[in-house]
């Protein structure tokens, strides 16, 4: 029987997502927080702090 995958809903990023985004670099909120909290992947979360030019997490 073959199996069932989940299929991925790409979202656009909103005005209002990347304010919070902009938020949780500032207090350095670890990425798996703001996943839950955003509902979306670390990957995606990482992807566009990138695009944005912010650093996301922690720092080493």
């Amino acid at each position: 029987m073959a199996r069932k995958t989940k299929k991925s809903v790409r979202r656009v990023y909103t005005a209002t997502d990347v304010k919070e985004l902009r938020r949780h670099s500032r207090a350095r909120t670890p990425v798996v927080k703001i996943a839950k909290q955003m509902k979306r992947t670390g990957g995606s979360l990482r992807q566009k702090a990138i695009t944005l030019g912010i650093p996301l997490g922690h720092q080493r």
